[in-house]
């Protein structure tokens, strides 16, 4: 890190910081483990021209989160634009294996999050999945929110990118039909946005933890959806979470279609390896 960064969080923070450790993990920022003496701090960088605006939303995604009183979130203390990007900073969290009991705790404060409810889908801006825009305009209705705010932008730019045809693109008019029946009734819930397993941690002391969300008001199986994406996390989680919030007999197709937006994303970000995942799930519903 560098030397007039470091000094500039220091005075900030009104304390030397003594130790500099590089932590892995991310694919976007750099992120740091900073030590004061009585203190230790996480520090994320990025040196891209729209780190800033990433970063205020996952402060206002980790706030959301923290203010719901039923799940924690680590508490931002610093962001702000530095060179021609921008650093956040925020309390540092000393993660551990989960055990089968903190999985079930985990498992319920999930579902508690999505009990916080709202009139609308979507959320008061827009933000971002991965390094890609999301938005969040808002809707009444969660099919008409999904279609044109989920599925059409990522279709959209993965025919932009030449990852898809014209031809392999349902019309907005299918997407509505197809979803109108499987989307019936459903109640917008606080959604973290991006649940994979990288996205939560167990605190030293057993506490679950979300971080790095893409937060907004949306259906409660999307997220269900993310963490069962790449390996799912057990099934103590799952039946968990399933006490307070059950899934029905829908559930499964509504998954798979939520899935295709994940799988949008990563073919936008990482390309064609995630091609087969994406056209499987338009030729099955579309």
């Amino acid at each position: 890190m560098d030397k007039a960064l470091v000094d500039h969080i220091a005075a900030f923070i009104g304390a030397p910081i003594v130790n500099v450790h590089s932590v892995s993990g991310g694919d976007i920022s750099h992120a740091y483990k900073l030590s004061t003496r009585s203190d230790v701090l996480f520090c994320k960088i990025q040196m891209k021209e729209t780190a800033f605006d990433m970063f205020k939303a996952e402060e206002n995604g980790l706030n959301a989160i923290r203010n719901s009183d039923v799940i924690n979130a680590p508490e931002v203390y610093y962001c702000e634009p530095w060179q021609e990007g921008a650093i956040l900073v925020m309390e540092f969290l000393e993660a551990k294996r989960p055990t089968e009991s903190e999985l079930a705790k985990f498992g319920r404060q999930l579902a508690q999050l999505h009990k916080q409810s709202n009139n609308y889908f979507g959320w008061e801006s827009d933000n971002f999945i991965g390094s890609l825009h999301q938005s969040n305009t808002k809707n009444s209705d969660w099919t008409s929110f999904y279609v044109k705010e989920r599925l059409k932008p990522q279709l959209i730019l993965a025919f932009n990118y030449g990852m898809l045809s014209d031809k392999e693109i349902p019309s907005d008019e299918k997407m509505m039909e197809v979803l109108q029946e499987l989307f019936a009734d459903l109640k917008p819930g606080l959604l973290h946005g991006d649940l994979w397993g990288g996205n939560y941690l167990i605190r030293s002391d057993g506490t679950p933890y979300l971080i790095d969300p893409a937060v907004y008001y949306g259906h409660s199986e999307v997220d269900i959806a993310m963490s069962q994406l790449f390996g799912g996390f057990g099934s103590v989680f799952y039946h968990a979470y399933e006490s307070i919030i059950p899934l029905d007999k829908l559930s499964d197709d509504r998954i798979r279609i939520y899935q295709l937006y994940y799988l949008l994303v990563h073919l936008n970000l990482f390309g064609r390896s995630y091609y087969s995942g994406v056209t499987s799930i338009l030729k099955q519903y579309f």
